[in-house]
């Protein structure tokens, strides 16, 4: 018997998969009720070993329930860079969390063979949570069990986690490992990018941010001891009385379009809200007509990229710099960044691991999903670059500070994911240097109204997709029909794609007016009812206005 079975099947046996239950590795890793987790927390702890033995890095896994509610939890695997598990391991993933304990011998061996993986190379996993503590403890049974290292960091964001494993792999390079380099690496290089401005103007450095009732609320708190007055953040929903992600977090302001539960809204206030563990991030205010205005990840992203792009062009660094949308970024958003601010435009799956692998093929990758999961990569061309500039004395004084700027802006983003609190820095550094409020900043475009729906179906497997889920390649005859119907409205498009975790397909129109879009919506929704084997009654027509 291998050594390592003596050891790890009778730990195995203290965390027994439950019988009927199935799990998937989804875009974000498992994610379902926080009782029936036990045993996938097991099997991550063993895949994490395995993947820090085949890579010889240290490996992250967090615990979070992310914007699910209170009662739901999960649990994801980081790769050495802070990038999202492998493709191909997310499949060993989910054949080893669906395994029986009489089969979990057989699928370790499977993956050590596939793999060569060479059992005698020390194994490092970091951890992290932001909840359970339990399942933290069932993770950390299994990568005893393999005799390997873990360093448990207790409670953090996801994006710190992320952070913390590549520090680790670099060797500090990237920054401090530790919860205070954190801090750190993004308040001093936020302080650094405060720049004189006239009283008079619109920018003010105060917000109020809607922590969601998680652990980035008490992270923010951490982070304003090092602003040094900087930025003014009051903090709401923060956990002390609220429920996770109920009725407030970054999900619930942009799927209601309404300011979340717990905030005192007024006119003139800048808000933003996180989702439960931290990575996202949406901004919100009260216009003077008292009217919801919403700055989702669309917004946020044109923001971005059209300051880097003015950043880069004052120095003038030969990079490319792009921005990556899924089909669910707003058509106005695509319009203005691809034809008013001339930065290209790519898109992608939905699913932020999709967008991060699109964005490499830019030296400066912007990449947000309208949820406001984003960030922004620096290749490591536009790194040296951009460093070098900063450094070189031959370079005109306005030139050397755009690139110092720069240099400032790279360290406060979150290469590894998408961070809220990164981003929050980010965005509130370049409306500063705008002198922009964020009526200022909405002005910029106005959405096309659009409608979401979703359509119960017998099996989601019968619609597929291509162009980035833009196109059904079937059932036979919908995408035709969803063309003849879209040529009907003005201003219009309108794609499905399949649910992920549901047999449920989730349809997507807009159009020149909300009327419209939300008749395109239902017309299309029949369609899919009608020819991809809907379940039930079919849609409801829209109520007239």
């Amino acid at each position: 018997m291998s050594l390592w079975k003596k050891s790890v099947f009778p730990a195995a046996a203290q965390h027994q998969k439950l019988d009927g239950q199935t799990y998937n590795y989804g875009t974000a890793g498992f994610r379902t009720k926080a009782n029936l987790l036990d045993s996938v927390m097991f099997r991550c702890g063993l895949i994490a070993v395995l993947r820090s033995k085949k890579t010889k890095s240290s490996i992250g896994v967090m615990i979070t329930a992310s914007h699910n509610p209170e009662c739901d939890n999960g649990v994801k695997i980081v790769e050495p860079m802070g990038e999202m598990l492998i493709a191909e391991w997310e499949v060993y993933a989910t054949q080893l969390a669906n395994a029986s304990n009489e089969e979990l011998g057989g699928v370790i061996e499977g993956i050590i063979k596939d793999n060569n993986i060479d059992m005698t190379v020390s194994a490092n996993v970091i951890i992290a949570r932001d909840t359970s503590p339990s399942l933290s403890a069932s993770v950390i049974d299994a990568i005893k069990a393999f005799n390997a290292v873990y360093t448990d960091y207790g409670m953090l964001t996801t994006p710190q986690l992320h952070y913390l494993v590549r520090c680790v792999n670099t060797n500090g390079q990237y920054g401090e490992a530790t919860e205070e380099g954190y801090y750190k690496k993004l308040s001093q290089a936020f302080t650094q990018l405060k720049i004189q401005t006239p009283g008079d103007n619109s920018y003010l450095p105060e917000i109020s941010v809607d922590g969601a009732n998680g652990v980035g609320a008490l992270k923010v708190l951490q982070l304003q001891k090092e602003l040094k007055g900087y930025l003014d953040m009051k903090v709401f929903n923060d956990g002390s009385t609220g429920k996770l992600n109920e009725q407030c977090g970054a999900d619930y302001v942009k799927v209601g379009q309404k300011p979340p539960a717990g905030v005192m809204f007024e006119v003139g206030k800048k808000y933003c809200s996180f989702d439960g563990d931290a990575d996202r991030i949406v901004y919100f205010f009260k216009s003077k007509d008292g009217s919801f205005r919403l700055m989702d990840g669309d917004k946020i992203a044109t923001l971005i990229a059209g300051y880097l792009k003015e950043l880069v062009a004052s120095v003038g660094l030969n990079l490319q710099l792009g921005l990556v949308q899924t089909a669910y970024a707003n058509g106005s958003s695509t319009y203005y960044a691809s034809t008013v601010m001339k930065v290209p435009v790519a898109c992608a799956k939905t699913g932020v691991k999709h967008l991060h692998l699109k964005a490499l093929d830019f030296d400066i990758g912007v990449y947000f999903e309208a949820n406001g999961h984003g960030t922004v990569i620096f290749s490591e061309k536009a790194t040296k670059s951009i460093t070098s500039a900063s450094e070189d004395s031959s370079l005109t004084e306005d030139k050397k500070q755009a690139a110092v700027r720069l240099l400032n802006l790279m360290d406060v983003c979150n290469q590894t994911v998408g961070d809220a609190i990164s981003d929050m820095l980010l965005v509130e550094s370049i409306l500063e240097a705008r002198l922009w409020s964020l009526e200022d900043w909405n002005s910029a475009y106005t959405d096309l109204p659009n409608r979401l729906l979703k359509v119960k179906v017998e099996d989601r497997n019968a619609i597929q997709t291509t162009d980035s889920e833009r196109k059904a390649t079937s059932p036979v005859g919908l995408q035709m029909a969803i063309d003849t119907t879209v040529a009907k409205y003005s201003k219009s498009r309108s794609f499905v794609r399949p649910s992920g975790t549901e047999d449920v397909v989730r349809v997507y129109a807009e159009a020149d007016n909300q009327t419209s879009a939300d008749q395109l919506a239902y017309d299309v929704a029949v369609l899919v009812h009608k020819l991809a084997g809907g379940v039930g009654d079919p849609p409801t027509p829209p109520m007239s206005s």
